[in-house]
């Protein structure tokens, strides 16, 4: 790449260094011919002088460079986002056409770049943030979220790039705009890191003397602040190590920006400013136990220091709309200082740094989901005293989104709902409560019922009564995924109360008529009658169509007989079983895996952590021990892909599995012990399969055992588990990771 004319010696240092970074963690992302292809184009632009320095000597390309790399590192956008990134200011120059970048990439690569051509007007100068033409040409961008998030980038390179701006006026006005905007929609869209980056930077722009003096101050503050967290963090760490939990545990000193707006709000001195940092614990948890694992810590911080119950925050039971899952808590540390404690798994810190991308990783780089997010973001953000929002959302071009509708409340916000949305939708959308309570509405001032199918440009005003209540019906009133969840989780609450009165009324009859209710006698009785669960069961009875009285009767038969019948055989426990399966050696594996499209014979290791078997989908990471073969659906797949994908290879099996793996199966079902003779007879029995250990509990007349068998492939292995699932009084089978 001839790129030496319009490079110092250092820049092109900087060049190459940032361009093999950007490969890196694009590697695994792009295609095999995209390399040349883009290589063969950027020769021709670059001769062109397409990214020549502009009018602060700023050069174009390692700028484009920079925010390529914003944009794959620190925001997740991958192969397509990128390319039209770096292709869009040679695209508009007219050096290559749309056409010619089409036939070279793909139609996506060409979608965004178009997209990113309506923005031109943005980029080539600073828009005044109050301009109509700014407000027009932002709502373009709703077109797609990856372009709004490549704009972020762009914004966020040049704010890095700051001090080299000649012009004073210029650099506040950008500092204005993205304090405005930029900053609020990366907030929105869950780049918490990226927002709080760019407040700083506005702030040292348009106030210098306040973002020293802070600076100054948190420096002046260190030792004292690293003493106190040291102190602080000390009890923690050893009790979560007691409690055998994988973590992460640091002080976090908070932004520049944010204890600016405390010195503001509060009107007091920095010396009295009592939360300047947040202690942040990251788990290393698997995914199933998440949440209980983040309330053990809870549990362990809130017994050590007294929390502050008003200061609170659960965003893990529900997350933030963009995403944002943590748990927040304000305790009273040593000194009687109050600290914040930040308490997430590795999986939500990756989502709070990186936000909205990091849940599309493997979905091409579109999130539909985050649009909400983002128009609610731009409304927002627009919305100021000189302009009337209403009036802004009636320039926008609806038929951008064939397939959802706006509609606005009497305020004028704007709501964006799915196309074919009712009142009810509606109404949801705003508040649970209102839709929960909704019996009509005025749409453009006319009175119509809640199924009325909304349209593009209505006004809703939302018509409640105190005694309304959730209908089931009503699931088919409602197109919305979010009215859909909500109408069923008050349902289940309805339910969940009915059955309470149920159970509560059952028991009383049962008192009354001095029996004992066992609970294992009625539950087989309630399995007898045909119920499908216990809640079911339930139901009936709180709806009257099941009479009490007749299930006392009918439970006193099944005692009878039941007692009748263990007179002559005595059920035993399954915790009896005693295994006499010997221990086996685990085979050698011979197995060959395909390395990286059509190498074989490359040492490999099968990942402890989801035990790999021949026939599974798997791929290969490049770990310090060699290359270790692991499961797609991995617990820790996920974490590898983001943040070291490009240690990542690809690996399929060939040959025969024929040597055998180990596999852990779990098992549920009665407590019975000939339950498990029989699991262990069915595993006798299959060829090729055997049985190296067991383990069985037992609670509340339920079995929980852990089989690990040798099988030689995924078909051995699914053929085994349904033969499982079929053994009489089984209830669950399922595949251990480890």
């Amino acid at each position: 790449m001839d790129i030496q004319p319009f490079f110092t010696e250092e820049e092109k240092k900087q060049f190459f260094s940032k361009y093999k970074q950007l490969l890196r963690h694009l590697y695994s992302f792009l295609k095999k011919e995209d390399l040349g292809k883009m290589k063969e184009l950027m020769k021709r632009v670059v001769a062109l002088d397409c990214y020549g320095r502009d009018k602060n000597g700023i050069n174009g390309l390692l700028r484009n460079i920079d925010t390529a790399l914003i944009a794959t590192v620190e925001i997740g956008l991958k192969r397509t986002s990128v390319i039209a990134l770096l292709l869009y200011r040679p695209v508009m120059k007219k050096i290559i056409t749309l056409d010619e970048v089409k036939e070279t990439f793909d139609a996506d690569v060409t979608l965004i770049i178009s997209r990113l051509l309506k923005t031109s007007d943005l980029y080539a100068r600073n828009t005044a943030v109050d301009s109509e033409n700014f407000h027009k040409l932002l709502f373009s961008f709703a077109e797609d979220v990856r372009v709004i998030l490549i704009m972020i980038a762009d914004r966020l390179c040049l704010m890095r790039l700051g001090k080299h701006l000649k012009n004073d006026e210029d650099r506040k006005r950008l500092a204005t705009e993205v304090s405005y905007l930029y900053a609020p929609l990366a907030h929105r869209l869950g780049l918490y890191t990226i927002k709080s980056e760019l407040e700083d930077l506005s702030l040292k722009y348009t106030d210098r003397k306040q973002y020293d003096f802070i600076k100054r101050k948190l420096n002046e503050t260190k030792r004292s602040r690293d003493a106190y967290i040291a102190e602080f963090i000390a009890p923690i760490k050893s009790k979560l190590e007691d409690a055998g939990l994988r973590f992460d545990i640091k002080g976090r000193t908070k932004s520049i920006h944010s204890i600016n707006n405390k010195l503001k709000k509060q009107n007091i001195p920095f010396e009295d400013i009592y939360d300047l940092f947040a202690i942040r614990i990251i788990l290393d948890t698997p995914y199933e136990k998440e949440r209980s694992d983040c309330w053990q810590v809870y549990s362990i911080i809130t017994d050590m220091y007294q929390p502050n119950p008003k200061r609170m925050k659960d965003w893990i039971s529900i997350p933030k709309t963009n995403g944002y899952e943590s748990l927040h808590i304000t305790v009273m540390g040593p000194q009687s200082k109050w600290v914040e404690v930040q308490i997430r798994t590795r999986r939500m810190d990756e989502i709070a740094e990186r936000g909205l991308a990091a849940h599309w990783k493997y979905k091409g780089g579109k999130a539909e989901s985050g649009l909400d997010e983002f128009l609610n973001t731009v409304r927002a953000a627009l919305e100021t005293k000189e302009n009337n929002p209403l009036d802004l959302m009636q320039d926008f071009k609806m038929d951008l989104y064939k397939d959802e509708i706006y509609v606005f409340t009497p305020t004028g916000e704007l709501i964006k709902l799915a196309k074919g949305a009712t009142v009810l939708d509606f109404a949801f959308a705003i508040h649970t409560k209102l839709g929960s309570k909704c019996v009509s509405a005025k749409v453009n001032g006319k009175n119509v019922p809640i199924k009325y199918v909304l349209n593009n440009g209505d006004t809703v005003s939302v018509i409640t009564a105190p005694a309304q209540s959730p209908k089931r019906d009503w699931l088919n009133i409602v197109v919305t995924s979010k009215a859909r969840v909500k109408i069923k989780q008050a349902l289940r609450e309805e339910t969940a109360k009915a059955v309470d009165f149920a159970k509560e009324m059952l028991q009383r009859r049962f008192k009354n008529r001095k029996i004992e209710m066992e609970e294992p006698i009625l539950m087989r009785y309630i399995k007898k009658k045909g119920f499908k669960t216990v809640t079911d069961f339930y139901v009936e009875i709180a709806e009257e169509r099941l009479d009490p009285n007749q299930v006392i009767d009918e439970y006193l038969e099944q005692l009878r007989r039941e007692t009748e019948t263990n007179e002559h055989t005595e059920v035993r426990s399954a915790e009896e079983y005693i295994t006499t399966t010997e221990a086996e050696e685990i085979a050698t594996n011979k197995d060959v895996l395909v390395i990286d499209k059509n190498l074989t014979g490359i040492e490999y290791k099968l990942a402890k952590c989801c035990n790999p078997i021949y026939g599974d989908e798997v791929f290969g990471f490049v770990s310090t021990q060699g290359i270790k073969i692991h499961r797609m659906d991995c617990p820790n797949a996920q974490e590898m892909f983001s943040r070291f994908g490009y240690r990542i290879i690809q690996a399929k099996w060939s040959g025969k599995g024929d040597n055998g793996y180990i596999v852990t199966l779990r098992v549920t079902g009665r407590d019975d012990i000939s339950i498990v003779t029989n699991i262990t007879s069915v595993i006798g029995k299959e060829t090729g399969i055997s049985l190296r250990s067991l383990n069985i509990d037992s609670v509340d007349g339920i079995f929980q055992g852990t089989f690990t068998v040798m099988v030689r492939d995924t078909t051995a292995l699914n053929m085994l588990t349904k033969k499982i699932n079929a053994v009489k009084g089984v209830k669950t089978v399922e595949r251990l990771n480890s």
